[in-house]
């Protein structure tokens, strides 16, 4: 729940289920304002598959295929972080990816030890 490897970080406030193509369209968001600037850091991974069968299926064929790929996200949990750009252009970053998550999240920076 700390900043770790780069100066800012974007926090979730509460907990939810992020998908593996809405992780992507954030990262793609942050790397696209950033521009080679700076360095970004993806800090959570979709290990937890959600299954789903075809409609109209009768009972006891299975659980059915993976569907999509989510990422488990607790409150308090670092998403994303960035190294070697400004505050101003790290809060106009995160807000860009901000929009594209379906949880509540905060801009936090990197405390010192």
């Amino acid at each position: 729940n700390r900043v770790v490897y780069g100066d800012y970080g974007l926090q979730a406030v509460e907990g939810g289920w992020i998908k593996a193509t809405t992780i992507e369209a954030g990262r793609i968001a942050a790397q696209q304002y950033i521009r080679g600037e700076g360095r970004l850091f993806v800090r959570m991974f979709p290990h937890k598959s959600i299954t789903a069968r075809p409609l109209e299926t009768r009972m006891g064929t299975g659980k059915g295929e993976p569907d999509h790929w989510v990422a488990v996200i607790r409150p308090g949990k670092v998403m994303f972080e960035l190294a070697g750009v400004s505050e101003a252009a790290a809060r106009e970053c995160f807000a860009r990816v901000a929009y594209k998550l379906p949880v509540r999240v905060r801009l936090v920076g990197r405390s010192p030890l």
